[in-house]
């Protein structure tokens, strides 16, 4: 999802520009959405409408469905919590907005003394022909790109998004160069970055789960895309302890990084299971693994070297998730065999 935005001060044809830029943007073949703000109210509803009588009534939120679908909330929300729920309604492929000037996204000014770090162009909106607009369509696809704090390059090393941004609005970077993020996550409305290895991470354990799950009696036919919220989260613990991985019995060598993603996942995995309060060390073996399949493949899980009893349901889980895990680490041999051992 690429974005840039349209701004200027009141009256230099920002909106008349926002419309012709959509036009050519949809023309193009783009999945387009837009967004406007205004330092007014705005309101989406008639005087005596059913849903206007809903938000006089109280309701903070109203959704009125029909031929068309809209949505009046009583609040004002932030900028990047609207961008990331738009990622939920549909894959587009540019968010074109209209104002928001002080936010760090590229910008086409309508008029001078708006000019920040973050203008792309400076047009005259009621001048430009067709030709400019087009023009203006070719720099929104080159210098657009997606949420800042989702932006990595360098595959995972180069996670400031507000630099990477910096350097695709000038032209020193292009979106096609940064690394490939599969996952996007929100946490109290705010949008978490992930780079790489973690949107991974969470993409493979998630989808390990859910290949254990009867998705046909819901149903589902193809994933295509998966949400998921987790409300009244509590705040993780820092959890300190050592992860050894061995992989067809020969040590796997992982830096801290991945030794703590590793070592919270295995240790949420069997918290989950409710095992003992008090869990000093954690065992997990898989073995007889053989072209990717683990149906037929064994597992055993010990916490504080007891074996743990687990049924056939809870071990295709753990089976699935963890596989899903060392693939992450992007393995060159098949693998046959997985040993974890997590400890204090």
């Amino acid at each position: 999802m690429k974005i840039a935005s349209i701004v200027g001060k009141k009256n230099t044809g920002k909106t008349s520009l926002t419309v012709k830029v959509i036009a050519e943007l949809t023309r193009r073949g783009y999945n387009v959405a837009s967004i406007k703000h205004s330092h007014h109210s705005i309101e989406m509803d008639k005087e005596n409408t059913d849903t206007w009588k809903h938000k006089q009534a109280g309701a903070n939120l109203v959704v009125g469905v029909g031929s068309t679908t809209f949505f009046n909330a009583r609040k004002e929300h932030d900028l990047n919590r609207i961008l990331y729920l738009l990622k939920h309604f549909d894959d587009f492929d540019f968010v074109i907005i209209e104002g928001y000037k002080s936010y760090n996204y590229p910008k086409i000014i309508t008029s001078p003394n708006v000019r920040d770090e973050y203008t792309i162009a400076e047009v005259d909106s009621f001048t430009i022909d067709e030709e400019g607009v087009s023009q203006l369509a070719d720099l929104i696809e080159e210098r657009g790109h997606d949420i800042v704090d989702t932006l990595f390059a360098n595959n995972c090393g180069y996670n400031d998004g507000e630099s990477i941004a910096c350097e695709i609005r000038e032209g020193n970077l292009t979106v096609e160069e940064l690394d490939s993020v599969h996952s996007y996550m929100s946490i109290d409305d705010k949008v978490v970055g992930l780079n790489r290895f973690v949107s991974d991470y969470l993409k493979q354990n998630i989808l390990g789960v859910i290949s254990t799950l009867n998705l046909d009696d819901y149903g589902v036919e193809d994933v295509r895309k998966i949400e998921l919220i987790i409300p009244d989260s509590e705040k993780p613990a820092k959890i300190d302890k050592k992860t050894t991985i061995l992989i067809n019995d020969r040590n796997l060598m992982i830096n801290q990084f991945t030794n703590d993603i590793i070592t919270n996942s295995i240790n949420a995995m069997v918290k989950s299971i409710k095992t003992e309060d008090d869990v000093k060390s954690i065992d997990v073996e898989i073995s007889d693994i053989h072209d990717d399949n683990l149906t037929d493949a064994d597992i055993v899980l010990k916490t504080n070297n007891k074996p743990v009893e687990i049924n056939e349901f809870t071990s295709g889980i753990l089976k699935e998730t963890i596989f899903a895990v060392i693939n992450t680490l992007k393995m060159d041999e098949e693998i046959n065999n997985i040993k974890i051992r997590v400890e204090e």
